[in-house]
């Protein structure tokens, strides 16, 4: 019980100093300068910063990405999306995603800027995977063979390109973002119908 409350804390004192920094990362990027002026904004020391964040470019991107999956959890009653068709539930979850994001577009920028440099590729692909797997969750997915692991590769496609396309959109309501996720979702739910149709056609050419 105390660890988790211990736990809760050190995330609730990590959203905080996350928050506060997101007007500063618009000028000053993801790292210490943002925290340490989120941590004055604050009325904390520096020691906060670091006991937060020991890492501070990446720690502070790896919680901005768990934070937006958790808001984005927030969104939903599952057994409200189970009544959806299952392409359906994951444009609109996915959608979501991105809605929650909608006033720190500068900050997914940066932060996208951050992940793509060489030394961060491991960071980026599990703070993707993790996100893809609430995405498959909360759409209901409960597949644990092999179409587990191929969902998500084509799910991380998907939103990695949704995201890039929906930072420079401009259009009223992002409705152009909105268009290209569903044409993207919507190649990625013919794949197991090729699939099908080619496991077919190799039977009748055997037999």
């Amino acid at each position: 019980m105390r660890e988790a409350s211990t736990h809760s804390f050190r995330r609730d004192r990590r959203d905080r100093l996350l928050v506060a920094a997101l007007p500063h990362i618009v000028f000053d990027g993801w790292g210490l300068p943002s925290l340490r002026a989120a941590a004055r904004d604050l009325g904390l020391n520096d020691g906060a910063v670091q006991a937060a964040f020991p890492d501070p470019g990446r720690d502070s991107v790896a919680h901005f990405s768990d934070w937006a999956d958790r808001r984005l959890l927030d969104q939903f009653e599952p057994s409200n999306l189970l009544k959806m068709k299952v392409r359906d539930r994951v444009a609109l979850v996915l959608r979501t995603r991105l809605e929650v994001l909608e006033g720190n577009k500068e900050a997914v920028r940066r932060a996208s800027g951050f992940l793509s440099l060489p030394t961060n590729h491991v960071v980026a692909a599990r703070l993707v995977y993790r996100t893809v797997d609430e995405i498959w969750h909360l759409a209901g997915d409960e597949a644990t063979d092999f179409n587990f692991y191929t969902k998500r590769g084509l799910l991380a496609a998907v939103l990695m390109s949704t995201t890039l396309f929906w930072l420079d959109d401009e259009s009223e309501g992002h409705a152009e973002s909105w268009a290209f996720l569903n044409r993207r979702i919507g190649d990625i739910m013919k794949i197991p119908r090729r699939q099908a149709d080619l496991r077919q056609t190799m039977d009748r050419m055997m037999h």
